[in-house]
């Protein structure tokens, strides 16, 4: 074993925090949501929104990546991205998939697994118009997941699309848009001391939510 690998097995702190349990949980999966992203972001955690974004390939080869919420409601968790992009090809092969957060401030993890499909053209037109301009022109000029021969070809291509929209209302463009993701599990889970962790899950059948503890 090398002296990092060495160090990396020393790396490790207890959790303290307070007691999550089945009488602290909301009846509803999203209230519960939405209790915890406000506390994560009254303790300032940084980047609350972001969330690992978990798909599957044809091949059954799972890859994951850091997406940002934009929305969500009862009818699911919503992010946007660009439709020809890796993540979703699979999802268009697969719809199914499973997103991660993790609040370290609050020694907060939150789990969610379900179905995903596209949002609608006019919701995705809707976001992109509250985006920053550089935002909009990147998602023009980005041939998302393609291989590039340089960072030269990139820029090319953004200033095609500078010159092309000028000063004018830019567009969205037919290849982008949003994914969301109807959960049918979510798992609330708090580091607590000695590993003995609180976990919550939330799982629906035939439209109700049912609470259950999981063991650490």
């Amino acid at each position: 074993m090398n002296n990092l690998s060495q160090q990396i097995t020393q790396l490790r702190r207890d959790y303290v925090s307070q007691p999550f349990d089945e009488s602290h949980a909301a009846e509803n999966p999203f209230a519960q949501f939405q209790r915890w992203f406000e506390e994560a972001m009254r303790a300032e955690q940084p980047d609350a929104e972001a969330m690992t974004l978990s798909t599957v390939s044809h091949e059954g080869r799972v890859s994951a990546r850091i997406v940002l919420l934009k929305g969500f409601d009862e009818r699911g968790f919503v992010f946007f991205t660009n439709y020809d992009s890796r993540k979703s090809r699979e999802l268009a092969e697969h719809p199914q998939a499973a997103l991660t957060f993790y609040w370290h401030t609050l020694n907060r993890q939150i789990r969610i697994e379900g179905i995903v499909g596209k949002a609608s053209a006019e919701e995705s037109a809707e976001y992109f118009q509250t985006r920053p301009r550089g935002s909009q022109l990147g998602a023009w000029a980005s041939p998302q997941s393609d291989v590039i021969v340089d960072r030269a070809e990139l820029e090319k291509r953004l200033a095609e699309v500078e010159e092309r929209f000028k000063d004018g209302e830019i567009e969205c463009p037919p290849f982008w848009g949003g994914w969301r993701l109807q959960p049918v599990q979510l798992e609330f889970w708090q580091g607590r001391e000695s590993r003995l962790h609180d976990r919550i899950v939330y799982t629906t059948q035939n439209g109700v939510w049912r609470i259950s503890r999981l063991a650490p």
